[in-house]
C-alpha cells in the first residue's frame, strides 16, 4: 500500500463536547470562543455570519479533558486523558498562529484542570485521580519547574483549580473534603500548600472562581452551596443560599463572577443557571436550560455563554436572563446520516435520543424529531424528498414530514425487536405508490407497499440468521442486496421474492453498497477488509486490507464509480481509488469510532459521524 496518499480537508464541525468542565472559554479578544469536540480543540468565530469560521487544532491522541486562555489570549492550553499507566499530553498552542508551540508530558492517565497565571508567567496543571499531583510550568522555557500531590492522603481526590487575578505566584485547588491555597517560589522552585480551614463544613469542590481583588474565592460544591472564603487569612466565611430548601439540586458544577463584580453567576447539575448577589449569597433570578450546566464565561458585562453537558451553547443576558439557544448537536452516538435523492443542502441524522435535519452549508439545526425513550436506528428520504422514514428500536417503522416534523403513519410491528435497516424504491405507477424494503434485527428482509391510505406487507423473505445491517436497491427497483451480521450478503428477487445470490465472508458485514453501473458490489465489515464480488453470480473478486485494527462500519461510493470512502473504528476517514483499490487521501478529526460516511448528491462533500455526536464535513477533492 502506498504511502503518498493526501490529507483532506476539514470544512465544518457540528458538535460541542458538552462534558468537559468548564470546556467553552471566551478568548480575550471578544471575537472567538474556544471548545473542544473529542480530540480536537476549535476555534470559532462567534460573531461572524460566514460558515465557515471555524478553525482547528489538532494534535491530541485521545479525548480532550480541560481547556483554559491565557489572560493575554496569546495562549491556549489543553490537557487530554490516555490509557491507564500511559502518560497524558497538555498541549500549549499559540493563538496567533494556530499552531502547537509545546508539548508537555509528565502527568498520568489524565489532566484534570489548567490554569494560566495572570501574566502568562507560568501553567499550572493538576493531574486526575491516578496522577494526583499539581506540576507548575514555566511558560518561556516549555519546562517543569516543581511538582507536588495535590492533596494529602486523608483527603480525597482534587478536582478543580483557579489562579489568582493580580499574583503570579498564588493559586487555589480544590476537592473532596480538601482546599488549598498554594504559594509558589520560583527562585527556589518549591510550592507551598496551605490548608483552609472550613471547621465542621465537609464539601466536595467542583468549581472555584476568584474575585477580581483576589480578596475571596467562591467555590461551588456537590452539596449544592456556594461557599465564600477568605484567601488572605484562608477562612471559610459563609455560604449561600442561605436558606437550606434554595440549595441546588444535583450540585453547582460552574461558577464565574459578573465583570461588574456584584454577582456571582451559578451553573448546576439539573440545568439551573442562577445569578446570585454578593456579598449576602441571596438568589437574584434562575432560569432552567437544558442539560447540566458544566461552563459559563463572560462575553461583555451584560451578557455570558452557557454550555451543557447534552451540547448546547446558550447566549445568556444578564438583565432579565433570557437563554438563546446559540448552537445544539448531538450527545449521544449517531447511527445513521441520509441525504435526500439530488439534494446537498440539506441531510438527516439520527441518534440514540432524536432526528436532526441540519442545513448542511451553515450547520443550523432545521428540525428535531424526538420520540420519548426510543432509539432510531436508520433514516431515509423518499424519492421525491416529501417524507422521512425511520426505523425505530421497538420494532416500528415511522414517517414524519420533513418540514412540519408531524408524524405521517407509522408500521406496528414491522419486525420483531428492532428495525435496523431501510431502503425505499421509486414510485411504481402514476399514483405514486412505492415500497419500502426493511431488515430487522430477527434477521428477516420484508417488503412493504405504501400508497397514501394503507401500508400493506407485501412479502418477508428470511434467511438471514442476524441482524440485517444495510440494504441497497438497484435502480431498476427489480433487485435488492441486504447485509448481515452473519456473514453473508443475500441479493434478492424484488418479483418473485427469492435469494438469486449469496455471498459469504467470515465477518459481520455492517454496510454494502452496488458500484455505479450494478455489475459488482463493494462490501465492509468488522474483518478490516473490503471485498469487491460479481453481482451476477457472487464471486469474489478482490478483498483489499483497508483498515489495520478495526471495524469498517461506513461505506459509500461515488456517482461515477472512481472513488469509494470508508470510516470505522480506527476514525480516520479514507478516500479509495476503485480500480487501483489504493488510498488517495486521509481525513483525521474524529475521536471515537466513524459510525457512518456519505458522499453529498452534488460529490462536493463528505459528511461522517462518530460515536460522540460529531458530524463532520470534508471537502471532496
Amino acid at each position: 500500500m502506498s504511502s503518498d496518499f493526501k490529507s483532506l480537508k476539514l470544512e465544518s464541525i457540528i458538535g460541542f463536547g458538552g462534558s468537559v468542565h468548564q470546556g467553552l472559554l471566551k478568548h480575550p479578544d471578544g471575537i472567538h470562543t474556544i471548545y473542544s469536540l473529542g480530540s480536537t480543540v476549535v476555534v470559532d468565530e462567534a460573531k461572524s455570519k460566514k460558515p465557515n469560521s471555524q478553525e482547528f487544532l489538532q494534535g491530541h491522541t485521545n479525548v480532550v479533558s480541560c481547556l483554559s486562555v491565557s489572560k493575554s489570549g496569546r495562549y491556549i492550553a489543553s490537557g487530554q486523558i490516555t490509557h491507564m499507566g500511559f502518560q497524558a499530553d497538555i498541549i500549549i498552542w499559540d493563538f496567533a498562529t494556530r499552531s502547537l508551540l509545546r508539548r508537555l508530558t509528565l502527568h498520568k492517565v489524565k489532566v484534570e484542570a489548567l490554569a494560566f497565571s495572570p501574566n502568562d508567567k507560568y501553567l499550572v496543571s493538576l493531574g486526575g485521580q491516578d496522577d494526583n499531583s499539581i506540576i507548575v510550568w514555566d511558560l518561556e522555557k516549555g519546562a517543569a519547574i516543581c511538582g507536588s500531590p495535590a492533596s494529602k492522603d486523608s483527603s480525597g481526590v482534587t478536582l478543580s483549580l483557579a489562579y489568582l487575578n493580580n499574583d503570579d505566584n498564588t493559586f487555589v485547588t480544590g476537592g473532596h473534603s480538601t482546599l488549598r491555597v498554594w504559594e509558589l517560589n520560583a527562585t527556589q522552585r518549591k510550592i507551598r500548600a496551605t490548608d483552609c480551614q472550613t471547621g465542621q463544613i465537609k464539601r466536595i469542590v467542583k468549581c472555584i472562581t476568584v474575585d477580581q481583588d483576589d480578596e475571596f474565592m467562591y467555590c461551588g460544591t456537590t452539596t449544592g452551596d456556594l461557599m465564600q472564603v477568605n484567601l488572605r487569612t484562608k477562612l471559610f466565611k459563609h455560604s449561600g443560599p442561605p436558606k437550606e430548601k434554595d440549595l441546588f439540586s444535583m450540585g453547582i458544577l460552574s461558577v464565574a463572577i459578573s465583570p461588574k463584580n456584584d454577582t456571582v453567576v451559578v451553573g448546576c447539575g439539573d440545568g439551573n443557571i442562577s445569578v446570585m448577589k454578593l456579598p449576602k449569597l441571596t438568589i437574584l433570578k434562575s432560569v432552567k436550560v437544558s442539560g447540566s450546566v458544566t461552563s459559563i464565561s463572560f462575553d461583555s458585562p451584560d451578557h455570558f455563554f452557557a454550555g451543557t453537558a447534552y451540547s448546547n451553547i446558550y447566549y445568556v443576558g444578564m438583565s432579565d436572563l433570557t437563554p438563546v439557544l446559540k448552537s445544539t448537536c448531538h450527545y449521544s452516538p449517531i447511527n445513521d446520516i441520509c441525504f435526500p435523492q439530488d439534494s446537498s443542502e440539506v441531510f438527516a441524522t439520527a441518534s440514540m435520543t432524536d432526528i436532526r435535519i441540519w442545513n448542511a452549508v451553515t450547520c443550523q439545526e432545521l428540525l428535531r424529531i424526538a420520540v420519548p425513550n426510543l432509539e432510531c436506528n436508520c433514516v431515509t428520504f423518499k424519492k421525491d424528498g416529501s417524507s422521512l422514514i425511520s426505523g425505530w428500536n421497538d420494532g416500528k417503522i415511522r414517517a414524519f414530514g420533513p418540514q412540519s416534523g408531524r408524524l405521517q403513519y407509522e408500521i406496528h410491528d414491522a419486525h420483531k425487536r428492532s428495525v435496523t435497516a431501510l431502503a425505499v424504491s421509486d414510485p411504481f405507477n402514476h399514483r405514486g405508490d412505492f415500497r419500502i424494503v426493511s431488515g430487522g434485527e430477527d434477521g428477516q428482509v420484508r417488503v412493504w407497499k405504501i400508497t397514501p391510505q394503507v401500508q400493506s406487507l407485501e412479502d418477508a423473505m428470511k434467511e438471514h440468521k442476524g441482524t440485517v445491517t444495510c440494504i441497497k436497491l438497484r435502480k431498476n427497483n427489480l433487485e435488492c442486496v441486504s447485509s448481515s451480521s452473519d456473514g453473508s450478503c443475500i441479493i434478492w428477487d424484488l418479483t418473485r421474492y427469492v435469494r438469486n445470490q449469496v455471498l459469504f465472508a467470515p465477518s459481520f458485514f455492517k454496510a454494502v453498497s452496488y458500484y455505479p453501473d450494478e455489475s459488482q458490489l463493494l462490501t465492509s465489515g468488522t474483518d478490516r477488509k473490503v471485498a469487491y464480488w460479481e453481482a451476477f453470480d457472487g464471486s469474489l473478486i478482490r478483498e483489499l486490507d483497508a483498515s489495520q485494527s478495526d471495524t469498517i462500519n461506513g461505506l459509500d461510493i461515488t456517482a461515477n464509480g472512481k472513488f469509494f470512502v470508508i470510516g470505522g473504528s480506527d476514525k480516520l476517514v479514507k478516500v479509495y481509488r476503485y480500480e487501483e483499490g489504493d488510498v488517495a487521501y486521509i481525513g483525521i478529526g474524529h475521536s471515537t469510532d466513524i459510525m457512518n460516511v456519505k458522499i453529498s448528491p452534488d460529490q462536493k462533500h463528505i459528511v461522517s459521524v462518530s460515536a460522540d455526536g460529531a458530524i463532520l464535513r470534508w471537502i471532496f477533492p
